[in-house]
Order: C-alpha cells, then structure tokens, then sequence
C-alpha cells in the first residue's frame, strides 16, 4: 500500500511563519539591557559630572551612580576593592598611583578637561582684587588669627596645587601655618562661604557655583603644575556600558557642559 501524505495546510503554515517573523523582529528592536555605570568622581566635578549623567542616563536607559570626594580617598577606596567602573581624579598623581597597581585601564586614560586656581573671599566682606603673588597682602588680609582655607596639601589635589603655587610664589612657609585644611576642596569652598575663613584656594570652576563667594585673585599657571583630571576604567573588568559613557565623558556633548562649567576642554 502507497504511503499516505499527509495533507498540507497552507494557511495554517503562513500563519506560523507571520507570528514567528513577528516574534524576531520584536525581538530585533529590543532595547538592550540597560545597566548600572559607578563612577567615583572628585568632588570638583560634582555639577558638571551630575547633570552629563543624568542627560545620559535620559537618552541611554543606563543609569550613572555617581559617588564624589577627593581623588584621594576615591583612589585609597578603589584600591581596597571599592566596586567602580570610572574613575575620575583631579590630579594625575593618583591616576598614576592607582595605574602603577595595575588597577586602571591603562590604554583607556584620558585627560579632556582642565582647570585654573583662584583666590576667593566671602561675597559679603566687599573685597577688592587681590595679588596671589603678594603673599604680604594674603597675610594681611587673614589678620592674627583669620586662616586660609584650602584641601589638605598633604593628598587633596587642590590643596597640593596650592602648595606647590605659594612655594613657587615664595609664600608658604609664611602662611603654612595659617592654613585651614579641609577634607577636599568643596569643603576648603564652604569655610569661605560661611565666612568662618577670610580667604581660600579653589578651583575656578567651584568659584562659579557659588553666590557667597567672590573671586579675588587667580593664580599664574607657571606657578603650579597644570591642573588636569585623568578618567580612566576601573579594572578588572569595565563593562561595555562603562566604556561608552567614557567615550561620552571625551566626546563634544560633555565637552559643551565642562566649557559652560568653566573647565577648559583639552585635546581629546
């Protein structure tokens, strides 16, 4: 007896194959999963990095958890295990010390911004323009007992920019002594805010967010070493999603928010 075959059933299999190709190509525009970036950031960064990641975050799905300090304890942290996948400092000595414990991805350093050191008073005490380099007036102004505030010189980097810019001005060993050191540079910024301090050494561009403070002075760039802040991956094992919020963090999107902070954008 012949074989019986079994009947076709045409509709039935156009059907089939609509729903699978339905199915694939649903699939195919997916979006991918979105995932969770760590950056640890110096404090100095925290306005500019802060609204980078939350316009990043609207346009790729991944959310940015942010934690900032000073590059220091950020750097000590990440080499006690701290689980991060971006580290942004504001000095290369601890991008180098962290490099040189093959805790960084090396090939992915980059420095795409840079910054300036300035003189600051509270807005309220009506003080006129000061010369950096007269550390005579810098001791005047701060009287017997006032103190000028700045990051602890000792590993905050803008308190290390700090040093190096009186020791090359000459004035450091007068007003070392006088010094008010604070835990990172934000912090050396609301000593002078609340007035507790006459005088202090920040960053220009934490000059800027800030209505109590005025700008007094700006410190001539050959007197310290330039002012750079290297991001690099964290190893061991930077995720896709990290490494594309850095190529963001070099790219011109990020660039324009730095420029408006008043970093200057480097070559990238």
């Amino acid at each position: 007896m012949a074989a019986t075959v079994p009947r076709r059933r045409p509709l039935a299999d156009a059907l089939a194959a609509a729903v699978t190709t339905a199915v694939l190509a649903l699939l195919a525009v997916q979006p991918a999963r979105a995932e969770t970036v760590t950056v640890f950031a110096t404090a100095s960064m925290t306005d500019a990095m802060s609204e980078i990641a939350q316009a990043y975050e609207a346009e790729s799905g991944d959310t940015i958890r942010l934690s900032f300090a000073s590059s220091s304890t950020l750097a000590r942290q990440i080499e006690a295990g701290a689980p991060a996948d971006l580290y942004a400092s504001a000095n290369e000595h601890w991008m180098d010390y962290l490099e040189e414990r093959d805790l960084i991805v090396s090939e992915s350093r980059v420095s795409p911004i840079g910054n300036a050191l300035v003189l600051v008073a509270p807005a309220d005490a009506g003080r006129g323009a000061l010369d950096p380099t007269d550390g005579t007036a810098i001791a005047e102004v701060l009287g017997p007992d006032g103190r000028l505030a700045v990051g602890d010189p000792d590993h905050v980097p803008a308190g290390i920019y700090a040093r190096q810019a009186l020791e090359s001005l000459g004035h450091w060993e007068v007003l070392e002594p006088r010094l008010a050191r604070a835990d990172d540079v934000r912090a050396a910024l609301a000593l002078v805010e609340t007035g507790e301090v006459p005088l202090g050494i920040v960053y220009a561009t934490d000059s800027r967010i800030s209505d109590l403070v005025s700008v007094v002075g700006t410190f001539p760039a050959g007197s310290h070493v330039p002012i750079t802040y290297p991001i690099a991956l964290v190893r061991p094992d930077p995720s896709p999603a990290a490494e594309a919020f850095l190529d963001h963090l070099r790219g011109p999107v990020a660039a324009a928010v730095f420029e408006a902070a008043g970093f200057t954008v480097l070559d990238r």
